[in-house]
């Protein structure tokens, strides 16, 4: 049994969520935040057996979507200093991280 974190944009999380669902995954979203893109993200869990997981990837990859934002840039004490502007950055896409279970009960 293996425990698939995955972290989707927002803007993937619903169209992720239905896909994963309708392919048979039970999953558990959380909300979280991460400090250099603003928009939000969210944590998906998903528990599977092991020769399940190489399908949960092609479904989620096939879910997601990448694009470009504007991010603030760094902050500067110099006045007037580029760094100062927003800078196009690419976001989308996930990444999962698989981890063994040890242990599963269901209550």
């Amino acid at each position: 049994m293996k425990l698939v974190i995955s972290i989707i944009s927002n803007s993937d999380v619903e169209k992720v969520m239905n896909v994963i669902g309708e392919n048979g995954y039970s999953a558990t979203k959380i909300s979280t935040t991460g400090q250099f893109l603003v928009d939000g993200h969210t944590a998906i869990l998903i528990v599977c057996d092991e020769n399940r997981v190489e399908k949960l990837f092609e479904v989620i990859k096939e879910s997601v979507s990448k694009r470009f934002v504007k991010t603030p840039g760094v902050t500067s004490t110099i006045h007037g200093s580029l760094l100062n502007q927003s800078v196009d950055v690419e976001e989308g896409g996930g990444i999962a991280f698989v981890v063994n279970v040890e242990d599963f009960k269901k209550f």
